[in-house]
């Protein structure tokens, strides 16, 4: 017994260790690769290296390996949460295991229906990958979410879930709902069909990106303020950042925490609304009766 209870430990300090370490050699290579500079300097992604391809090089920037940086750690925090979960609770981590799935379940129940209950594994993970990928800042880090290319990619994946449902009672009903309630709506039906993904990619992109802009330029602001009060004492007096003890910390917590979730919440709101809402389910379900009879 004692030999198993060791490497239950054991192994419950490797899941927590590869949950941080990941994080840790992100900030390493942040500080290995990234420029001094002097000043406000808002930038995108960084560029590692480029792959050669035969049409056009593939680029490795920041964003991506921040994204297999969130990943990893989540995929090590699942196994940690899901480590010893027994028919009978043990482990307080299995209480909130289990009050994930629950609430999630309940979630997709209420935005989708009983028919996409199978989603909440995917609508967890978009949640999960959206928030701790925009919680990164707070690790001094790029955040994936800031990347449009990244955003962008959810929402083309998600863009195709929504068209093979609105696909499911055949192309011919489809073409038909994009003439309602007139004909003549057609072509703006069929631009909001394709407007679907660049809003989707760009609401989340702009507001993770600009409460970046927005807590740069206070703090930067915060700091001239301290230089201008208390540049005039002596010595190191006239160094101290009175101004940016605590106020960026204060404004963190809603541009990166709040801001960040908030963002992860709606993007997975409108996966649900727009994958059930595009399913014609009653007409699916009769189609599916006549074949069957």
């Amino acid at each position: 017994m004692a030999a198993i209870n060791r490497k239950f430990k054991v192994l419950d300090a490797f899941y927590i260790a590869m949950m941080i370490l990941p994080i840790l050699c992100g900030i390493v290579l942040q500080v290995l690769t990234k420029p001094q500079s002097e000043g406000i300097t808002l930038t995108g992604a960084r560029i590692f290296f480029t792959i050669p391809m035969p049409i056009q090089n593939f680029p490795v920037t920041e964003a991506q390996v921040n994204s297999a940086i969130v990943m990893i750690s989540i995929f090590f925090l699942c196994l940690y949460l899901t480590h010893g979960m027994k028919e009978h609770i043990e482990l307080k981590r299995q209480h909130f295991a289990e009050l994930i799935v629950e609430k999630v379940d309940a979630l997709v129940k209420d935005n989708m229906g009983e028919y996409f209950m199978g989603y909440s594994a995917f609508v967890i993970s978009i949640l999960a990958l959206s928030a701790f990928s925009s919680l990164l800042s707070l690790f001094g880090l790029f955040p994936p979410t800031s990347d449009v290319n990244i955003v962008g990619g959810w929402a083309i994946l998600v863009f195709f879930l929504i068209m093979y449902y609105k696909l499911k009672c055949g192309p011919l009903y489809y073409l038909k709902g994009l003439t309602e309630p007139v004909p003549l709506l057609a072509p703006i039906n069929l631009i909001s069909e394709l407007s679907t993904p660049i809003s989707m990619a760009f609401r989340h992109y702009g507001n993770v990106l600009s409460g970046t802009v927005i807590s740069i330029l206070l703090a930067t602001a915060l700091g001239g303020l301290s230089s201008l009060v208390l540049g005039s004492l002596p010595g190191i007096l006239g160094d101290i950042p009175l101004f940016q003890i605590g106020i960026p910390a204060v404004l963190s917590i809603y541009f990166d925490v709040f801001s960040g979730c908030l963002q992860a919440f709606i993007f997975a709101m409108l996966t649900m609304m727009n994958i059930s809402s595009g399913f014609p389910l009653e007409e699916y379900r009769k189609r599916q009766l006549k074949k069957k009879a």
